[in-house]
């Protein structure tokens, strides 16, 4: 409604996993009442920035509590490429880690008044659609699992069976998830035993399709008004869904 009130809080949200100290921001509308449910939004691989904060204010309008996930610790953002890269690749060389941080995220959520412990999704950007897959992959209870130009490969070693419904958002041109890994990730998911899995292609559209700063088209990386849009119309339905 138009007239509705809202009161749209963000705060600091502060937990630790593994010795290391995370700073997540929590957003959600003040003016409703009761627990409601919750939604981690991880961020791509520069870390924790503007970019994921107004994603959890968008849900927080909506009616989520939603967290701004931080994955590297003491809130790390970096905005050049070779640093975040860096940033990255010292997650990814112990890839549990990853999944042991998103779970702490989880958890730090799940154990707010505001929010429904029994009905949280995962989505996540780039990077963070990979952490968002991985927490999928480590059992978390979540009911779903929304990587959004995430990067697919799976962890080594075994993962648990895959409870969460989960929507893949994909660029079908993006070149750091090809046509073969998606393929390779539909295997996966269907060996998983999840249950409820979707893949929504956006044909001539390439990796970070959501981001407005994305201008490297010729390397296969450039945002996408009509993806972006697709996209969060897809997101905000299965989220409606799922968390009902």
């Amino acid at each position: 409604m138009a007239n509705e009130i809202t009161a749209i809080t963000q705060t600091e949200l502060a937990y630790e996993e593994g010795g290391v100290g995370f700073r997540g921001q929590l957003v959600w509308d003040a003016a409703r009442g009761g627990p409601r449910p919750g939604v981690l939004v991880a961020p791509a691989f520069g870390g924790l920035g503007p970019f994921e904060i107004e994603q959890a204010h968008r849900l927080a309008a909506l009616g989520y509590a939603a967290l701004a996930v931080d994955y590297y610790g003491d809130a790390q953002r970096s905005k050049d490429r070779a640093r975040s890269a860096e940033m990255m690749m010292a997650v990814e060389r112990d890839r549990p880690v990853l999944a042991r941080r998103m779970e702490a995220a989880l958890a730090a959520l799940a154990g707010r008044r505001i929010v429904d412990a029994g009905r949280i999704a995962a989505m996540g950007y780039c990077f963070g659609g990979k952490a968002v897959l991985d927490l999928a992959r480590a059992g978390a209870d979540i009911r779903g699992a929304i990587p959004i130009h995430g990067v697919y490969d799976p962890p080594p070693g075994p993962n648990r069976a895959i409870g969460a419904a989960v929507l893949v958002l994909h660029g079908w041109d993006d070149p750091l998830a090809t046509p073969e890994q998606l393929t390779a990730l539909a295997r996966e998911l269907d060996a998983s035993g999840c249950a409820d899995w979707q893949v929504l292609g956006f044909g001539q559209t390439g990796h970070a399709f959501t981001n407005p700063g994305a201008n490297d088209k010729p390397g296969g990386m450039a945002y996408s008004r009509r993806a972006s849009d697709r996209s969060w119309t897809a997101l905000t339905g299965f989220l409606r869904e799922v968390l009902a």
